[in-house]
């Protein structure tokens, strides 16, 4: 028997708050090696069903956390055209399984689990490298740009959250980060929400740059966590070029992605966030600080696990056999 978690059953048990510090270690384990985490494939799909072009890409990730009871696998699929069809533009599956014998032991909807899990990122550096960050600028207006400034707001007293997107999605957003006590606004552009903030937030699926670097604050963190290939690019080269440290979750995988790819930035230069975030004082200096972000599996082995023993502690999901 195994238990299926819809999306809104994974919400259910999560606690946002508390899962910072669970992402924290898991980071820290992965930058120590006390991991397996195999590459994770990038395909496009649904080329030939309308057309010749793809759809959308499909990803496959898969970790294990050494000592764990659990290793996970899962299925992503990201197609940015469903925000025109009222769809999330990346949809999530994760299977759960007993390490010791090989057995499943969970399905549950990955979606809001990945969204928790990188927001988590945005909360770890913010607390590692801008604990006074009071003013929020947040270039994205989707599902991640919330989950970055909901858990943001778990370890930053904000004051002043601006939301900038091409669209009027950007106060649909705020609205409902409002709905959460955050003191979100809409913003007409991005130089507005990045003008003067602490901290900017970039979540996105561009493939230029953002916003311009000439509006970012001299001593400013940026939280880059929309590319995650060759082809996709958030960061103007100066705000890399000009940046005192940059931080990557996974250093080989960041040195691939088009914001690397378009600066002066060597791959040796990259500093791993895991690694900082085991020191007691991450290294934190005056200039700008730059935390490039590509997501990991190691993250969905950490997070998994406590949502589903939190699911089975309240008898959530349903039960079935394969």
């Amino acid at each position: 028997m195994i238990i299926v978690l819809s999306d809104s059953e994974v919400e259910t048990a999560l606690d946002l708050e508390s899962l910072v510090d669970v992402v924290g270690e898991a980071l820290q384990k992965q930058a120590a090696g006390a991991v397996e985490r195999p590459d994770r494939p990038h395909f496009p799909v649904g080329a030939g069903l309308d057309g010749p072009d793809p759809e959308g890409m499909g990803i496959t990730m898969s970790a294990y956390i050494h000592g764990a009871e659990y290793y996970v696998t899962k299925l992503v699929g990201v197609h940015e055209d469903n925000a025109e069809r009222g769809l999330p533009t990346i949809n999530a599956q994760v299977v759960l399984t007993d390490a010791e014998t090989g057995l499943p032991v969970a399905l549950m909807g990955g979606t809001t689990l990945t969204n928790a899990r990188t927001g988590c990122v945005g909360a770890l550096s913010v607390r590692a490298f801008a604990p006074e960050t009071e003013t929020l600028g947040v270039i994205g207006a989707g599902a991640q740009a919330r989950w970055q400034t909901r858990a943001i707001a778990t370890v930053a007293d904000l004051a002043d959250v601006r939301i900038s997107a091409p669209s009027e999605s950007r106060q649909a957003c705020a609205t409902d980060l409002q709905a959460r006590d955050i003191p979100a606004r809409a913003v007409d552009s991005a130089r507005e929400a990045v003008d003067g903030a602490d901290t900017v937030v970039t979540a996105t699926t561009a493939t230029a740059p953002v916003f311009p670097a000439e509006a970012l604050a001299s001593t400013a963190l940026v939280v880059a966590v929309g590319a995650y290939t060759a082809k996709m690019q958030e960061l103007a080269p100066a705000v890399l070029e000009g940046a005192e440290t940059v931080y990557a979750d996974v250093p080989a995988e960041v040195a691939e992605t088009g914001d690397l790819r378009a600066a002066a930035v060597e791959s040796s230069e990259l500093v791993s966030l895991g690694a900082a975030l085991a020191d007691e004082k991450p290294k934190r200096g005056n200039g700008v600080t730059v935390v490039d972000s590509v997501g990991s599996a190691t993250l969905d082995a950490a997070v998994a696990p406590v949502l589903y023993r939190r699911a089975r502690a309240s008898s959530s999901g349903t039960e079935i056999s394969l």
